[in-house]
């Protein structure tokens, strides 16, 4: 066996370099995926692959902004953002809240079981893609932070993913090359049982262990968060109407308070005043059903927004010297009826709280310099409101979601995902035409796709792309598959099951799993015959090892996919991924050393 060529060289070394860059984390991701992507444009320029021109290598370089593994990644992440901004995942955030409050552990361990179930039948990107949004929200409420949950059920959906011939695109493809090579065919659960085996260890490792080795990557906000009074407006279809507050106070959020609560039964029309932030205020009126503003302000606010098609906010302005407002009340304002806003909460600074505030004769608070006003409505109406009554915007424009969407948000995601998971149409094609839905349904504003869409994976994927061509296409990938065939002739059947997994593990999460698999299938059968052992348990071995993408954000779509979520660093996958892989080696080794009797 000679040396390996130029190409092939330089090919393993800028992946060596890549990684190391990566995994020291002094340069961004993305300076580092760009350098990369620079490195091997300019290098296939001067020095062409054989047969080949400049102008090839440049497109091999910049082929992965076109590739469909990133297209697809982008229409998954707008479609995940439709979701988000409809609030059609709150019912099921909702309900796994209630399970995490009643225990942490517990809460992930059952999140963790239903990805890994659902993996083993439908395709893991959409499964992960459903999951994703609803622990990002549990987070946003007070569970678990989402940098320590994502990539342990990212972790579980890829285990799942390994059970049948039919959990990954990956799986179909090894299967199949081995049946051009002369094995028979494999049903759905042919190695399930050897991936249980191997799961029931390597799940409590990813339940317990993965979310200790995480950091919390929330961005903490300095300082105490504003609390503001409110007035809740009880009307017919409450469920406080003809009941005693107490009856409903532990269904409430932490933090909200009601004050000069009436005695005996609350009916119609009756004002209850609360307090408390702006997100708990929200939460109390959706529980109670109840209105924080007058009905007819809010109903008139979302008649606007359907006509007009324009988003429905809430902003904090405080009261300048200047304002007309002060010394009046909220009903004696007139803010609704010139502006068509709803003020649903004050604040007032401890700094000018009295030692008696002032009160109207209905008992209303007059407002004061320097109160904060909580104010909901559409964009335009806000910004005429604050200029005509001298008030200054303290925090920018917090879109509330957009629930009459809710329903259509949902039945295209989760049309996307049946077609996809049946074998209709590929994941890529249900990813964009789910997209495309989106954005014609109204779910997601096109001026809004920055938001959807993270910078930091798209030049991630695109380097990926041209490393893993570059392996493949140099023959970097060959010989190195030729170098182990030499080696493994002096091991043991358990060793070079381990070997042959390693392999394959190293190579898709730096090249590619489907290029791994293409590379490695034929290359496990012809080891299989040269050293006198059953092809099928070393062909398992390639698939097994092709499914093995946790040490990189680069090995597979899922792993970038909640990258930016997660607000993950290249040194967390390698943290704890390769522990995962190591884990997953040893198991699935021995399992079918023992099963097929090696």
């Amino acid at each position: 066996m000679g040396l390996p060529s130029y190409h092939a060289m330089a090919a393993m070394a800028v992946t060596v370099v890549m990684f190391i860059a990566f995994a020291r984390g002094r340069m961004s991701v993305e300076i580092v995926s760009l350098l990369t992507i620079a490195v091997i444009a300019v290098g296939l320029y001067f020095f062409p692959l054989e047969g080949s021109g400049p102008t090839d290598g440049l497109a091999l370089a910049f082929a992965g902004f076109g590739h469909y593994a990133l297209i697809t990644i982008c229409a998954l992440m707008i479609m995940g953002r439709g979701l988000v901004v409809t609030g059609a995942l709150e019912p099921a955030a909702r309900l796994m809240e209630r399970l995490f409050k009643i225990n942490l552990q517990l809460g992930l361990l059952v999140s963790l079981l239903i990805a890994f179930t659902l993996s083993m039948f439908v395709n893991n990107t959409p499964v992960l893609v459903l999951l994703m949004p609803i622990f990002v929200a549990l987070a946003a409420r007070g569970a678990m932070p989402a940098s320590k949950t994502l990539i342990p059920l990212n972790a579980a959906s890829l285990l799942g993913g390994v059970a049948t011939t039919i959990g990954t695109s990956t799986n179909i493809l090894v299967v199949s090359i081995a049946v051009d090579l002369g094995m028979p065919e494999m049903d759905v659960f042919h190695f399930t049982p050897i991936v249980l085996i191997a799961a029931a260890v390597a799940l409590p490792y990813v339940w317990l262990v993965m979310p200790r080795m995480l950091g919390d990557n929330r961005v903490v906000k300095t300082g105490h968060m504003r609390r503001f009074d409110a007035r809740l407006r009880v009307n017919e279809n409450s469920i406080l109407n003809g009941r005693e507050l107490h009856e409903v106070q532990a269904r409430l959020p932490d933090g909200i308070e009601f004050h000069d609560v009436p005695l005996g039964l609350i009916r119609p029309q009756q004002r209850l005043r609360m307090s408390g932030t702006h997100e708990a205020i929200e939460e109390a009126a959706r529980i109670l059903r109840g209105d924080a503003a007058p009905s007819w302000v809010l109903d008139r606010i979302k008649r606007r927004s359907i006509e007009t098609s324009a988003d429905i906010v809430v902003v904090e302005m405080t009261v300048t010297a200047d304002s007309r407002l002060i010394g009046r009340t909220l009903p004696s304002s007139g803010i609704a009826d010139l502006y068509g806003v709803a003020v649903i909460g004050t604040h007032r600074p401890e700094r000018l709280v009295g030692p008696k505030d002032e009160y109207s004769s209905g008992g209303d608070v007059r407002i004061t310099e320097g109160d904060v006003l909580l104010a909901m409505g559409l964009p335009e109406d806000l910004q005429k409101f604050a200029q005509s009554d001298s008030l200054l915007i303290l925090e920018g424009m917090r879109e509330l979601p957009r629930r009459s969407r809710a329903v259509v948000a949902a039945a295209i995601m989760g049309g996307a995902v049946l077609f996809a998971s049946l074998g209709f149409v590929p994941i890529a094609i249900s990813a964009l035409a789910g997209a495309i839905l989106m954005f014609l349904t109204g779910c997601v504003k096109f001026d809004r796709v920055g938001r959807a869409l993270s910078a930091q994976v798209i030049v991630l994927v695109a380097a990926s792309i041209a490393v893993g061509r570059i392996i493949l296409d140099s023959g970097a990938a060959d010989w190195l598959g030729q170098a182990l065939a030499l080696g493994l002739q002096y091991l043991t059947p358990a060793a070079v099951l381990a070997a042959i997994m390693l392999f394959v593990t190293l190579l898709t999460n730096f090249a590619s799993n489907a290029a791994a698999a293409t590379i490695a299938t034929p290359i496990a059968f012809s080891i299989a015959h040269t050293l006198g052992l059953p092809p099928e348990p070393l062909v398992l071995a390639v698939l097994f090892g092709c499914n093995l993408c946790y040490a990189t954000p680069i090995a597979y779509q899922t792993n970038m996919l909640i990258m930016a979520e997660g607000s993950y660093e290249f040194g967390d996958y390698v943290r704890t991924g390769v522990p995962l892989v190591l884990l997953m080696v040893a198991t699935l080794s021995l399992a079918l050393v023992v099963t097929y009797g090696l």
